[in-house]
């Protein structure tokens, strides 16, 4: 599974899941960085990517659209690059889950309690 990391989250980000998501990118990176959500959408169909968002905009689009792509919402607030981390590792399980259902489209990964 590889990985499209919205504005909203920071580019470090994916440098630190290069191990668990190869290949990952984040939207700056390839020149999207000002794209609406549309925009972002259809390039990550169109690549084979994954959405990383803490944007709820997307969650209608899976909705509304379906798989491909699948849409990760992380409900981390404003959480820090490495808090936001944290809750990806913490779910890894579910997101691979995820990724081996063909019909999933839409996965929210809260923030753990302490």
């Amino acid at each position: 599974m590889k990985l499209l990391v919205d504005q909203n989250l920071s580019r470090k980000l994916v440098d630190q899941l290069q191990h668990e998501f190869p290949d990952s990118i984040h939207v700056t990176a390839v020149g999207l960085g000002t794209a609406t959500d549309r925009e972002l959408w259809q390039f990550a169909r169109e690549h084979g990517f994954a959405i990383v968002s803490k944007d709820s905009d997307f969650r209608q689009l899976a909705f509304l659209y379906g798989p491909p792509p699948k849409v990760i919402w992380l409900r981390v607030g404003n959480a820090s690059t490495a808090g936001a981390l944290q809750v990806i590792l913490d779910h890894l399980d579910d997101v691979l889950a995820f990724d081996e259902s063909a019909d999933a489209a839409l996965l929210v990964v809260p923030r753990l309690p302490n």
